[in-house]
C-alpha cells in the first residue's frame, strides 16, 4: 500500500489562471485563460499582466506536428 496520496483533480473553466515555476531558474511562467503565455521574474508583474487581461495577451498559435523540426536540427 503506497502513503502517497491520490492527485487532485486540476481546476477547469474560462477564468482559471496558472502559474508555473521554471526549474532550475527564478523565472515563473504565467498562462492566461485565453491560453496566452509568458514568463516572468517579477511576481508583481506576473499578476499585472494576468489581471490585465486582454491587454497584453495574445494566445499562443500552436504549431502543427508536421512543421516541427527535430532537436538539433539546422537547415
Amino acid at each position: 500500500m503506497s502513503d502517497i496520496p491520490a492527485a487532485r483533480p486540476m481546476l477547469t473553466g474560462d477564468r482559471v489562471f496558472r502559474i508555473h515555476w521554471v526549474l532550475g531558474t527564478d523565472r515563473l511562467r504565467a498562462v492566461c485563460y485565453c491560453a496566452a503565455e509568458r514568463e516572468f521574474e517579477d511576481p508583481v508583474e506576473l499578476w499585472e499582466w494576468l489581471l490585465s487581461h486582454p491587454d497584453g495577451h495574445q494566445p499562443a498559435v500552436p504549431v502543427p506536428p508536421s512543421v516541427r523540426e527535430p532537436v538539433g536540427a539546422t537547415r
